[in-house]
C-alpha cells in the first residue's frame, strides 16, 4: 500500500524476535498468550454492565430495565467504536507481521485519529437527542422512561473516552501484547466496581450514579491507556504522534476493513431496537430479564469475542508473514478450545440459569422464573456461537471482513422476522421472542463456519518463502 522506501528493515526484525511476535513459536501458547488477556478484558468490560446491574437490582427492577433501555444506544456505538479499535487490530497486526513498523505506526496514528472525531460526533448526537431516541421504545412505565433518558444522557459523555481507549488497546493487540488491554480495562473496571455502590445507594444518585460512575471509570482507563502508549517499555513504538493528521491512504484502508464489521454491528443493534418493543409490551419485567439475560449469555459471545481478538491478531501477523500453515493449525485448535467453552456455558445456562438470575433480582420472584425460561432456550445455541467467533476472528485478521459481515446480517433480520411471527401469529408470546433469538444465533454461528471451511479451501496450501521483508 505505501511506498517501498517507507519500509524500516532494520527495526522490523525486533517483531520476529520478540515473544510479541505471534507467527512463531507454539501455536496454543501465543494464541492464549494474546487470548487470554483480551478475554479477561473482555470479562472486565462485561463486568462494567453488571456491577452496574447487581446495585441497580438493589434499587428496583425499573432502574435495571431503564439502564438496559439506554444501554441499547451504547450498545449501538460500538458500530463506531470498532473504527478505532478494529482498524488498529488489522493495520497493525499485518504491517507488523509484514515487518513493516513504520506502517504500522501509520495506521496505529490514523485509528486514533479515528476514534477520537467518531466518538465526540456520536457522543454528541445521544446527549442531544435522548428524550428522542428513548421516546422510541413505547416504555409503558413514565419514570422508567425518565430513569433511561437520565443514563443515556450522562453516559455518552463516556463515548470519546471509550473509543479512544479501544483504539490504543487495538494498537498493542494487533502487536501481540494484549496484557496492556487487560491493564486498562481492569483499572477502568475497579474503578467503576469502586465507585457504583458509593454514588448509586449511599449517595442515594440511583441511576445516575450509575451513569456518573462509568464516566468517572473511562476518563480513568482513557489517561492510563495514554500513559501506557508513550510510556510502557514493551510498547509497540518508540515514538507515536497522538496530535497528527492520519493518512488519508490509512483511513481509506481502515474504512475498508471496518465498515462491513460496523455495519454488522449497527444493524444487528437497530434490529434488536425493533424486537424491544415487543418485549416491552409485556412490561418492565419483560425488559429487565432480557437486560439481564444477555450479560448472563455473554459468557458465550463475549468471551468469544475476546477471543475472536486474539485470533484477529494471530492471523493478521501470520497472514502478513505469508505463512498458511500456521493460520490453519490455529484454526483447528482454536475450533476445539471454543467448542468446549460453548458446551461448558451450555452446561451452566441450563442447570444454573434460575441461580444466576437471583444475584441481580433478588428481590423479583418473577424475573428469576422468567430468566430461567430464558437461559434454558440459549443454552442450546452456545457451541455454534462460540464457533462464529472462531470463523470470523480469521476472516477478519485476513482482512476479509465482509463474509461474517453477511451471515450475521442476514440471520439478524431472520431473528427479527421470527420474534414478530411468534408474537402476531403464534400463541408463543414472550417465549417465542426467545426462541427467535436462540434459532437465528445458531443459523448466524453454523453459516459463517461452513463459509469458512469452504473459503480456505481455495487458499494457498504452502507458506510463502519470501516476505516483502
Amino acid at each position: 500500500m505505501f511506498e517501498e522506501s517507507k519500509l524500516v528493515v532494520g527495526i522490523e526484525l525486533v517483531i520476529k524476535s520478540s515473544k510479541y511476535n505471534l507467527s512463531e513459536g507454539s501455536i496454543v501458547n501465543k494464541l492464549f498468550f494474546v487470548a487470554v488477556p483480551i478475554i479477561t478484558s473482555q470479562i472486565f468490560q462485561m463486568a462494567y454492565n453488571l456491577t452496574d446491574m447487581f446495585w441497580l437490582g438493589r434499587v428496583s427492577s425499573d432502574a435495571v430495565a431503564a439502564s438496559g433501555t439506554a444501554g441499547l444506544f451504547l450498545w449501538l456505538s460500538m458500530a463506531f467504536f470498532l473504527f478505532g479499535r478494529m482498524g488498529a487490530e488489522i493495520g497493525v497486526s499485518q504491517n507488523l507481521g509484514k515487518g513493516d513498523k513504520e506502517t504500522a505506526r501509520i495506521y496505529a496514528q490514523s485509528a486514533i485519529a479515528i476514534a477520537v472525531v467518531i466518538g465526540i460526533i456520536v457522543g454528541a448526537i445521544f446527549i442531544l437527542f435522548h428524550e428522542t431516541f428513548i421516546g422510541l421504545f413505547g416504555i409503558q412505565e413514565a419514570h422508567v422512561e425518565q430513569y433511561a433518558r437520565e443514563y443515556l444522557s450522562i453516559v455518552s459523555l463516556s463515548l470519546p473516552m471509550m473509543f479512544t481507549s479501544a483504539a490504543i488497546t487495538g494498537i498493542f493487540n494487533g502487536a501481540g501484547n494484549a496484557r496492556v488491554s487487560l491493564i486498562i480495562n481492569g483499572v477502568g473496571f475497579s474503578i467503576n466496581m469502586i465507585l457504583d455502590p458509593i454514588l448509586i445507594l449511599t449517595m442515594d444518585m440511583g441511576i445516575r450514579g450509575a451513569g456518573i460512575a462509568t464516566v468517572i471509570a473511562h476518563s480513568v482507563a482513557l489517561s492510563l491507556a495514554l500513559i501506557l502508549l508513550k510510556k510502557y517499555r514493551n510498547r509497540p513504538f518508540e515514538k507515536i504522534k497522538l496530535l497528527v493528521a492520519p493518512s488519508v491512504e490509512a483511513i481509506k484502508q481502515i474504512f475498508k476493513w471496518v465498515i462491513p464489521v460496523s455495519l454488522e454491528s449497527g444493524l444487528f443493534t437497530l434490529l434488536t431496537m425493533l424486537t424491544t418493543p415487543l418485549i416491552a409490551r409485556y412490561g418492565a419485567t419483560a425488559l429487565a430479564t432480557i437486560r439481564i439475560g444477555s450479560q448472563i449469555e455473554s459468557l458465550s459471545w463475549l468471551i468469544a469475542g475476546g477471543y475472536a481478538s486474539a485470533l484477529t491478531a494471530f492471523t493478521g501477523q501470520n497472514f502478513g508473514a505469508g505463512k498458511w500453515t500456521r493460520i490453519r493449525k490455529g484454526f483447528k485448535v482454536s475450533t476445539y478450545i471454543m467448542s468446549v467453552w460453548g458446551i461448558f456455558v451450555g452446561i451452566v445456562l441450563f442447570f444454573f440459569g434460575r441461580t444466576l438470575f437471583s444475584i441481580f433480582a433478588p428481590n423479583d420472584p418473577e424475573v428469576v422464573e422468567m430468566g430461567a425460561t430464558l437461559l434454558r432456550i440459549l443454552a442450546v445455541i452456545q457451541i455454534p456461537a462460540c464457533l462464529e467467533g472462531v470463523a470470523a476472528g480469521i476472516f477478519r485478521g485476513k482482512g476479509k471482513t465482509l463474509p461474517p459481515s453477511i451471515a450475521s446480517i442476514s440471520s439478524n433480520i431472520l431473528r427479527v422476522l421470527l420474534a414478530y411471527g411468534a408474537v402476531y401469529l403464534t400463541n408463543l408470546s414472550l417465549t417465542g421472542i426467545w426462541y427467535a433469538v436462540s434459532i437465528s444465533a445458531a443459523v448466524r454461528g453454523i453459516w459463517i463456519f461452513v463459509w469458512y471451511l469452504l473459503y480456505s479451501r481455495k487458499e494457498p496450501r504452502l507458506d510463502e518463502v519470501e516476505n516483502v521483508r
